[in-house]
């Protein structure tokens, strides 16, 4: 068996992915340091064996692999060009895999200060992330991507290289603009049926059990049918920023895309009234009438 990495893997940002990710590595053998904004996030890592670095310089020092799984371009470009980001000592000697969600082209401006980056988008949740079991789909050069396989394998079940850097990105702005557009139909579905005297658990347990659910609908029609929308399994305010990226991707190259639009209008609506933190199944509280609408 080919050995995924010749040494520490540095993970950069502990959100559900990040954190699963390094847990996937640790139950591996594989030597962890992490590093997140707010600190406690480490603990159960360090507690499994990580080292918690007091930044992103400090992370990546010695290592062969740098997983940044930060939550958008912002915070992006802080861990690499921020104070102690880790750029601030010079050129990243490894290689850089971007698993953060931005545009496609901040990605491709890294380059200039790696000579080895991929960009990843994946597809999965944090239970997929820990077990292994995700499915990741890489940009980037042919030489990166076959050098990286290795560890990639062991963090996902299908690894696919698309193309060039940015590819991944392209491709998970893609299915979350399909996430989230299926998401809000069956919130509007559900709300419609509320509205007019329809029983609101009968309509989803209907929904959920037809053709033309989705998996991601009836696994959303739990929280739906709960109105439970805590712990997030993503949260709201990350798919905003998604399906506007999505919208920007369109508009880059002349396309309509009316449905993008209106489902990014209507996230960018729920986080400004403080949805943003919850899980995206929330959007259905954007849809509800406020008392007294007459709409």
């Amino acid at each position: 068996m080919t050995r995924a990495t010749n040494g520490p893997v540095a993970v950069l940002g502990l959100g559900l992915m990040g954190s699963g990710l390094a847990t996937r590595l640790l139950d591996q053998g594989i030597p962890v340091r992490v590093w997140n904004r707010t600190p406690e996030r480490a603990e159960p890592l360090v507690r499994s064996g990580a080292f918690a670095a007091a930044g992103p310089a400090h992370a990546v020092e010695g290592t062969t692999h740098t997983i940044c799984a930060v939550s958008d371009g912002e915070a992006l470009s802080e861990v690499l060009r921020g104070t102690d980001g880790m750029l601030t000592k010079g050129p990243y000697p490894g290689t850089l895999i971007c698993a953060s969600t931005v545009a496609p082209e901040e990605v491709v401006q890294i380059a200039g200060d790696v000579p080895s980056v991929l960009d990843v988008g994946m597809l999965g949740n944090r239970d997929h992330a820990r077990e292994g079991e995700l499915r990741l789909f890489a940009g980037g050069e042919e030489r990166v991507f076959n050098a990286c396989r290795p560890l990639l394998e062991m963090l996902g079940k299908e690894v696919v290289h698309l193309g060039a850097l940015g590819s991944g990105m392209r491709m998970k702005l893609l299915l979350n603009l399909l996430m989230g557009v299926e998401v809000q139909a069956l919130a509007e579905a559900t709300e419609l049926a509320s509205a007019t005297g329809l029983n609101r658990q009968q309509v989803l347990k209907t929904i959920a059990g037809s053709g033309f659910a989705s998996p991601v609908m009836a696994f959303k029609s739990k929280r739906l049918a709960s109105g439970n929308f805590g712990k997030p399994d993503f949260r709201l305010r990350l798919m905003a920023k998604d399906l506007m990226l999505a919208s920007k991707q369109a508009a880059a190259v002349g396309l309509s895309l009316p449905l993008a639009t209106a489902a990014a209008e209507t996230h960018v609506r729920a986080t400004e009234q403080g949805l943003g933190d919850e899980d995206c199944a929330a959007v259905t509280r954007a849809l509800t009438p406020k008392p007294g609408s007459s709409t």
